[in-house]
């Protein structure tokens, strides 16, 4: 007979009558595990418990799963609503792909629900992994109010576990080879994140034989998109904005790009400065479109003589470009136009939010925002008293901000999901609205190129 125990985010298997190398364990169960000598048992990642069981009840191989922690939920399910099509479609294809895999879909169209759909079907102990705080206060609240029963959750200084748990990637990270074995079915939200050398490892150190990704935007400048088939399964399901833009789940769109000239004044010192920057780069060999030019240019900064110099003209030249005189003053009219309109205004960086939100008297969120303030802002940004609000990245994933029609892109990384993710914050329907998305770009400079790859997505074509 083989046991199996876990052990801090891994299997332990061994032979009852025979615990040494020399006798292999049955049929092809090595392809997962190798003999650790210094427990002289075999060892595997969490992650395979489910092929190495299916391997043992194909070879008709007794074995005593003493791994396992997670049991049956007996839920009552009550979500108030039914399920749209793409969604029981998709609930379709998860359960034929062994209930393991990435469902892609647009911002907007319910993936918390389909999860919801997913965790009834299991009926099985299951952890949620969210990015942020903010998530997971939202998905425990969800959660809550579809099942009826206590849902723990495990980051920002609670950790209560219950046989539904939601919690954040930083938490699952550092507490999964202690809780790796509770949760038959693991939830990854906004799975993106996950092929990370960090956050890999919280997939990697639970058994859950059942898995379930959730993304609108799943592919990784990085190329580890292959990951998702080794972590959670490959895509089974997946439906773009367009697919949907034409229903009722998804508010009719329009994306307008507005160029933007530079003061004179403002025009010369970023001519300068990029001057300065592009010299440096040239003299040292540094090319910014490989993906390890970055790293090679702070260390040039670090190591030449005249690299500080550099690094304040690059910092300078960005600043300019993101939060110029004429981009306050195309704000203000954009405001003006929409001043009946409930407005987002996104940008890169903190201190142009700050300085945004200075100018106009606006609200304004960032990291640096408390917990208390946010959840204030933003139900006062629902409620119609604060008709805009001001971010630079803490709304780029998963909060639920509904009444949004309007979006102003002051400024952003060239990273596609960014953009598509920002576009995904208005989009949510309602009766009469036409959603905009405003994009203020600095003419004469570096963001018209970020533009360009920030928009190669079929949602800005």
């Amino acid at each position: 007979m083989i046991h199996l125990v876990f052990q801090s985010g891994t299997l332990l298997l061994w032979d009852e009558e025979v615990s040494t190398q020399e006798k292999p364990l049955p049929g092809q169960l090595t392809q997962w595990c190798k003999y650790d000598v210094r427990v002289q048992r075999w060892r595997a990642s969490a992650s395979d418990y489910a092929p190495i069981l299916a391997e043992l009840y194909h070879q008709h191989v007794p074995y005593d799963d003493q791994a396992r922690a997670y049991e049956p939920l007996n839920l009552d399910f009550r979500p108030g609503k039914s399920p749209r099509d793409y969604q029981s479609a998709a609930l379709s294809a998860w359960e034929k792909a062994g209930r393991r895999g990435v469902v892609v879909l647009p911002t907007g169209t319910g993936k918390s629900f389909l999860a919801q759909l997913c965790i009834a079907a299991a009926a099985r102990s299951t952890l949620i992994v969210v990015p942020t705080l903010d998530l997971l206060a939202q998905w425990a609240l969800q959660l809550r109010n579809a099942f009826h029963c206590p849902v723990g959750t495990i980051g920002g200084g609670a950790h209560d576990v219950q046989p539904i748990t939601v919690s954040t990637y930083d938490s699952a990270a550092m507490q999964m080879e202690f809780l790796g074995n509770r949760f038959g079915l693991l939830v990854v939200d906004e799975c993106h994140h996950l092929p990370g050398p960090m956050y890999s490892q919280l997939a990697r150190l639970a058994i859950a034989p059942w898995r379930l990704g959730l993304t609108a935007t799943p592919e990784r400048q990085d190329g580890q998109d292959a990951e998702y088939a080794n972590l959670l399964g490959g895509i089974c399901f997946r439906r773009e904005i367009t697919d949907l833009a034409e229903t009722t789940v998804l508010a009719p769109y329009e994306t307008i790009s507005l160029d933007v000239e530079l003061d004179a004044d403002e025009q010369q010192e970023y001519n300068r400065n990029r001057g300065v920057y592009v010299e440096f780069l040239h003299r040292n060999q540094i090319s910014l479109g490989s993906s390890r030019g970055w790293g090679f240019f702070l260390r040039a900064c670090a190591t030449q003589p005249d690299g500080r110099e550099a690094l304040k003209a690059y910092l300078a030249q960005r600043r300019i470009a993101r939060s110029s005189r004429a981009k306050l003053r195309q704000i203000h009219e954009l405001l003006q136009v929409h001043r009946h309109d409930r407005t987002l205004i996104f940008t890169a960086d903190n201190a142009t939010a700050y300085r945004i939100g200075t100018t106009f008297c606006l609200p304004v969120l960032t990291h640096h925002t408390k917990t208390a303030e946010r959840i204030a802002f933003l139900e006062a940004f629902r409620e119609g008293r604060y008709p805009v609000l001001v971010t630079s990245k803490v709304l780029n994933e998963g909060v639920d901000v509904p009444a949004a029609s309007v979006g102003i892109i002051v400024s952003g990384s060239g990273s596609v999901r960014e953009h598509v993710q920002r576009l995904g914050r208005i989009l949510r329907p309602s009766p009469g609205k036409t959603a905009l998305l405003y994009e203020l770009v600095s003419l004469g400079t570096s963001e018209t190129y970020v533009s360009e790859r920030r928009r190669n997505h079929p949602a800005y074509q």
